[in-house]
């Protein structure tokens, strides 16, 4: 798979990801919205070339307060992304050529007010969906939100990606209709923030094209 060309899809309205994009950025905005007056933190795994938080960041009113991380391992769709913030003027947007799935990558910014664990969910097995929620108790703080996606091709997962969250205290804000194939859910976390393990890998990114021939 082609990560790079695959960001194409974004640039079709009425295509599957150009929905979902829409409706990731508009939870995020929420999220911005919501969030209580002075600094915030975010990072976003698998980040790709950032458009989930770059384009909502670009022309919000918080855009100064936030300061974000992104990692994203394909070096193409970071170069993207740093243009990107860069053109927005969004100095606080640092985009980190890296492996999403360890945790050294966010440890030192965790616990933050909003976590995007968005295009990755679909890319692993569901043993890596849980641990993957699992630690982001150790990434959310008490009353930040989480924004995640998943498809909702047969078996759906979703209703069991919901159940992972609320068994560990996120609060379901919102989930899209099934009818929707990229699924779209926020949830707030409730519980206590653990402290995010150093030199952990919360999980595997295989790719759906493989995951789906497996």
């Amino acid at each position: 798979m082609d990560w790079h060309e695959w960001h194409d899809a974004y640039d079709s309205p009425d295509s599957h990801f150009g929905r979902r994009l829409v409706i990731v950025q508009d939870r995020v905005r929420r999220a911005l919205d919501d969030a209580p007056p002075g600094p915030l933190t975010a990072v976003s795994l698998c980040a790709g070339q950032g458009r989930d938080l770059i384009g909502v960041l670009a022309g919000h009113p918080r855009r100064g307060d936030v300061r974000a991380r992104l990692v994203e391992l394909d070096e193409r769709n970071v170069a993207y992304a740093r243009r990107a913030a860069a053109t927005a003027g969004l100095p606080g947007v640092e985009v980190v050529c890296g492996d999403a799935s360890l945790t050294d990558h966010y440890a030192d910014l965790a616990p933050v007010d909003l976590v995007l664990v968005c295009g990755t969910l679909g890319n692993i097995t569901d043993a890596d969906v849980e641990r993957v929620l699992d630690h982001c108790t150790g990434l959310c703080r008490t009353g930040g939100t989480l924004v995640w996606t998943r498809n909702r091709k047969a078996p759906d997962l979703v209703p069991q990606v919901c159940a992972w969250l609320e068994e560990r205290g996120f609060e379901r804000l919102w989930v899209s209709e099934p009818a929707l194939v990229q699924g779209v859910g926020a949830h707030r976390f409730t519980g206590e923030p653990r402290q995010l393990p150093l030199g952990q890998r919360m999980f595997s990114f295989i790719g759906y094209d493989t995951l789906r021939r497996a």
